[in-house]
């Protein structure tokens, strides 16, 4: 790892994606933090064409500057969706700086954004950990959680409503078959009761009948 002057504000670190950069001291918006720099290649050389490494920093369509070399410790510097630098680069010069948007509190991580080029080819296959997309996938982790409590909660009720249901409906057979047997049981004590008044009841008299054939006097 480069040693780095106690004077510069930055200091390399642990990070979520392994090295980065971080500040030691306040940092300024608009203040220049550090140069990428590294040996230029030129495109129309066919060995400097054939170079390839994540460390590239294209100046234009032909210059690019080669950032792979131990001294370059601005290629620690990680991506950030919402960064707080950005790169200046000075394509005439051949020279890149990293500039603060905004200023920078000491321990805070320094980043800026790589580009759409870089990001699709490097980070998007992998997933981007920059603190953005980390809060996206942790909010989107939780409202996925919520959803399946929600569904687990309605699903619960529904369940809770239909056993109240299947109870009220076989609460309803039961009394109407209380009824049902209360009628019967009615019927039955009136039926005995009838029974038995006609057993009290005394026999109605029949009437007799004359031993005689018949009281008329024979002619």
């Amino acid at each position: 790892m480069p040693a780095i002057s106690s004077r510069k504000p930055y200091r390399i670190g642990r990070s979520r994606t392994g090295l980065g950069l971080f500040a030691t001291k306040p940092i300024k918006k608009g203040d220049e933090i550090i140069e990428y720099f590294g040996p230029i290649l030129d495109s129309r050389n066919k060995k400097h064409d054939e170079i390839e490494n994540k460390y590239l920093f294209e100046l234009n369509g032909r210059w690019t500057i080669d950032g792979s070399v131990r001294r370059n410790i601005a290629r620690y510097i990680n991506h950030a969706c919402r960064p707080n630098a950005e790169s200046d680069v000075q394509p005439r010069n051949r020279k890149v700086f990293i500039r603060a948007i905004k200023k920078i509190e000491p321990g805070e991580e320094i980043n800026y954004d790589y580009g759409r080029e870089y990001f699709k080819e490097f980070l998007k296959p992998i997933g981007c950990k920059c603190d953005a997309c980390e809060k996206k996938r942790k909010l989107a982790r939780a409202e996925e959680r919520a959803a399946k409590q929600a569904a687990k909660k309605r699903a619960e009720t529904r369940a809770a409503k239909k056993a109240m249901n299947g109870h009220a409906l076989n609460g309803h057979a039961l009394n109407g078959k209380a009824l049902n047997t209360k009628a019967l049981k009615g019927k039955a004590i009136r039926v005995t009761a009838k029974a038995a008044a006609k057993r009290k009841a005394p026999a109605a008299a029949s009437p007799k009948r004359s031993s005689k054939a018949g009281s008329g006097a024979r002619l």
